[in-house]
């Protein structure tokens, strides 16, 4: 009985004496890329630890070649979290009564940068405790894509290949047939978990649709693939085909090229014949004023004629005027009665 009395007694001492400590043990976590880590780190404090309250976290980087970097900092009542650059507004105390005894953190948008050793330290003088946590970060399986590698034909030789963007190693593959799986042959079963199914001797009973999954432990990721095995195809004449439809393109381009140039020329051999004048040829006269001088020296001449013969005179006479020179000539005017008869009494 007093054995028992006195190891009551002497734990009881010990917990009353029992210094500040961090109560999360050390871990490690893995997290995929662009998620939030949450990184505990949970104390007490004992009696005798009266001074104040200081909260350090630091990262030490995977490659070893940096030092440590202070990330945020609790001290005077105060966060300090701008310490380090490359996790600048990602980094926060999840607690906002860190006095409680909650020094847990969230680092959030992960990347492969933030890969290292997290240590939490907490000091409240006298008593000083630390503990680390080692953080991975992954990257899920991404842009998989199925596709086949050769022809679709029977009795031929082909693959069915299935391949990740991103991805952290180690990655796992899993291919399924979805439609009509009895028909999967054997031969292909050890392949099955690869990233490439050899295919040979193909037949129509391999047709359908597949899935290949890719996974590693942060996530995963699918892709789909039509498989339709056909008869051979005419070969020859395709490519026959092909050679006479590009001969009679590169034809028709040519027919369109000659064309178009000879046009050019033509228009070009227009515009220098409009241009090319002779300086030295005199421009034509005015059919107006030939009419009109050819008119007035028949004018001049009736002033010596008898009344007699002006009759025929202008019978004769006018009509010999070319009607062509005589078209837009101003009509002739006509002497008035009075004056022709005077003149007839002179001459008498």
């Amino acid at each position: 009985m007093a054995l028992l009395l006195l190891f009551v007694l002497l734990c009881g001492v010990a917990d009353f004496t029992r210094s500040l400590s961090i109560t999360t043990p050390d871990q490690m976590i893995e997290k995929a890329k662009g998620e939030t880590a949450y990184l505990p780190c949970k104390f007490t404090v004992g009696s005798e630890d009266q001074g104040p309250l200081d909260i350090e976290w630091l990262l030490s980087p995977a490659d070893n070649q940096k030092v440590d970097q202070v990330i945020i900092l609790y001290s005077g009542d105060k966060i300090y979290d701008d310490y380090y650059q490359d996790l600048k507004g990602r980094v926060h105390f999840t607690s906002s009564d860190l006095q409680a005894g909650d020094a847990s953190i969230n680092v959030t948008n992960l990347q492969l940068s933030d890969i290292g050793t997290y240590q939490c330290k907490v000091k409240k003088a006298p008593g000083v405790a630390n503990k680390k946590i080692q953080l991975t970060v992954l990257v899920k399986p991404s842009s998989t894509k199925c596709y086949i590698d050769g022809s679709e034909e029977i009795g031929s030789d082909f693959k069915l290949k299935c391949e990740s963007k991103e991805g952290s190693l180690p990655l796992r593959y899993e291919w399924q047939k979805l439609s009509d799986s009895r028909k999967l042959p054997t031969s292909w079963l050890p392949e099955m978990t690869s990233p490439v199914i050899t295919v040979k001797n193909a037949s129509t009973e391999y047709s359908g649709t597949y899935s290949c999954t890719v996974q590693n432990r942060v996530g995963s990721d699918q892709c789909l693939l039509r498989l339709d095995v056909v008869p051979p195809s005419n070969r020859a004449g395709t490519i026959a085909g092909a050679v006479i439809g590009t001969l009679l393109a590169l034809v028709l381009i040519g027919l369109i090229m000659f064309c178009c140039h000879k046009k050019r020329r033509e228009e070009k051999y227009e515009k220098e014949v409009q241009h090319d004048i002779r300086e030295d040829v005199p421009p034509p006269k005015s059919r107006t004023s030939t009419a009109r001088s050819y008119i007035g020296s028949n004018h001049s001449s009736l002033g010596s004629m008898s009344p007699s013969n002006m009759e025929g005179y202008s019978k004769t006479q006018y009509n010999q005027v070319p009607s062509e020179d005589f078209e837009r000539a101003p009509q002739s005017p006509t002497l008035p009665p009075a004056k022709c008869c005077k003149l007839c009494i002179l001459k008498t």
